[in-house]
């Protein structure tokens, strides 16, 4: 996770690699990552790390062609699918703009809107904020990002004035409207929006440091930024989110063995956490189709909740937790 400097501020160029130090990693989290991998995408295997970063195992589950020699004299040695890579946290730049927009391209389902401005927002706030590369990659391509914008300090872009309308629109309670309402109009400047995407099988052990060096930055943007109202914007009083997960059509149906069904999946392991510390949530339809046969009896669905800000040391707490377990 990111330390921090004497001065309190991070220091160095947008691009700076911070120090990492991980605890071993002793299982996989995720439930049903085998469903939601894209094809030919390499899952991650867990190795001892080290302060500069995270050293893991990218494992190419594709099948592999075997050769068949003709020759004696020589054997083509077989690929064992497994390629190390040490994973580093950097400060967002404006060269990450196309792999942030990626990673974002259904943020808000099918709805054409600004992402472009909202990538925008979140590679310019580089005092809070986090993309995940792999150290020393010329390509720079992107495994993560993390951020947390103010909905009040950016209330008026287009892409926020967008997403307000978007989250308005899927909640049909009338009782969590007002609540919304309240969130993205008079306590908009005290509520912090979390940006979180990252490709399928990102190692689990990322996601402590990952949210760490998050509410660190913003305890320390509250006394580094350099004018008092941008560092009011970081105090935040609670924090949205807006994500996906996987609701059964059916709840309290059974397998073939007589086991009860999960009735909610979460894509993020995390945010199942969130979800039970929330003073409230509701959820919304999506219209992206379910396409694997796993999860046949499931429904992709939009999730927004709402976080009190005291709640983020319990989160941090159970997330660690959750990954060291």
């Amino acid at each position: 996770m990111p330390k921090r400097p004497v001065s309190h501020q991070r220091g160095g160029s947008s691009n700076t690699r911070r120090p990492l130090t991980f605890s071993p990693f002793a299982r996989t989290i995720a439930k049903v990552a085998a469903s939601r991998m894209v094809r030919k995408r390499p899952e991650f295997q867990s190795k001892k790390g080290n302060k500069a970063a995270v050293e893991n195992e990218f494992v190419d589950d594709s099948d592999s062609e075997e050769e068949n020699a003709e020759s004696d004299s020589s054997e083509d040695e077989e690929f064992d699918g497994v390629v190390q890579a040490d994973f580093a946290f950097f400060d967002p730049k404006p060269s990450d703009f196309q792999g942030v927009k990626i990673l974002l391209q259904s943020y808000l389902d099918d709805k054409q809107w600004d992402l472009s401005g909202f990538v925008d927002l979140i590679l310019e706030q580089t005092t809070v904020g986090t993309v995940i590369k792999i150290e020393d990659d010329e390509d720079e391509g992107l495994f993560s990002v993390i951020s947390a914008l103010n909905l009040g300090r950016y209330k008026d872009h287009k892409c926020m004035e967008e997403l307000k309308e978007y989250l308005l629109k899927g909640c049909q309670e009338e009782n969590i409207k007002n609540n919304l309402k309240s969130f993205v109009g008079e306590e908009a400047h005290s509520v912090g929006l979390i940006v979180s995407q990252r490709v399928t099988n990102l190692p689990p052990q990322l996601l402590p440091p990952f949210y760490d060096g998050l509410f660190d930055e913003i305890s320390w943007a509250t006394e580094d930024e350099p004018t008092k109202e941008l560092q009011n914007s970081f105090r935040f009083k609670s924090y949205l989110i807006l994500t996906k997960v996987y609701k059964h059509k059916n709840p309290g149906r059974k397998t073939k063995h007589g086991e009860e069904e999960e009735s909610v999946i979460y894509v993020k392991p995390e945010e199942e956490i969130f979800h039970k510390l929330s003073s409230w949530s509701f959820n919304f339809p999506l219209t992206q189709p379910v396409s694997s046969q796993e999860l046949k009896n499931y429904r992709l669905t939009g999730l927004v909740m709402a976080i009190e800000a005291d709640k983020i040391t319990s989160f941090r707490q159970q997330l660690n937790s959750l990954v060291n377990e």
